[in-house]
């Protein structure tokens, strides 16, 4: 079984990224939150995996570090939660705000995660309090929040949003959408705003 692969990042999109390894293109589903630990489309990177076979399907998820696929992995552990759900759970929050809410055991605000209800956060702590190790000297890049969005994120976070996730939130939007239209970049700062807005909502409801 491989452990990584490493190859140029070819495409980005919402839980899925594209790796081209010298002619082969994998489409590979990504936490959001680990998107945001990626470098851009047009640069090389390596992608922890993970793969999922079964009789009809095979699936491959990748991760920025050995210790975000170490966190999926735990999250398989608990009972009811498979890997699409794990991954929309890693997507709705980052490794550290997920580990900081276990650890505090505070119930109520697991519960607000996306992907998790009431019965799955009480098997998450059950599960996995106390238990999680997410390194904290993992050598992976964190990219910073787009300074043009700044206001963006103020009037998220505003509306009870983390910030952190809006930011990391963000800061994906803004380089998918680039990535997806280039006239974006032209367009007027106010008009980028309002869609990176609109769709920050969606995403994060």
């Amino acid at each position: 079984m491989f452990n990584s692969l490493t190859g140029i990042i070819t495409g980005k999109l919402p839980k899925q990224l594209f790796l081209d390894t010298h002619g082969i293109e994998w489409d590979i589903c990504v936490p959001d939150s680990n998107l945001e630990l990626l470098p851009t489309v047009g640069s090389e990177a390596k992608v922890y995996t993970w793969l999922q076979h079964t009789d009809v399907l095979m699936t491959l998820y990748g991760f920025a570090s050995a210790e975000e696929r170490t966190l999926f992995l735990d999250l398989l552990k608990v009972d009811g939660v498979g890997p699409k759900g794990a991954l929309k759970i890693m997507s709705s929050a980052s490794s550290s705000r997920l580990t900081e809410i276990l650890e505090r055991g505070d119930v109520e605000m697991l519960e607000k995660i996306p992907g998790v209800g009431k019965k799955t956060a009480g098997k998450m702590m059950l599960q996995l309090k106390g238990k999680l190790t997410l390194s904290q000297t993992s050598n992976v890049v964190r990219y910073e929040k787009p300074a043009a969005f700044a206001d963006v994120i103020e009037s998220l976070a505003s509306m009870g949003y983390d910030k952190r996730l809006v930011e990391q939130k963000v800061a994906f939007l803004s380089e998918a959408i680039s990535a997806a239209d280039p006239t974006f970049a032209d367009k007027p700062q106010k008009e980028k705003e309002d869609i990176i807005f609109r769709r920050a909502i969606v995403e994060l409801a």
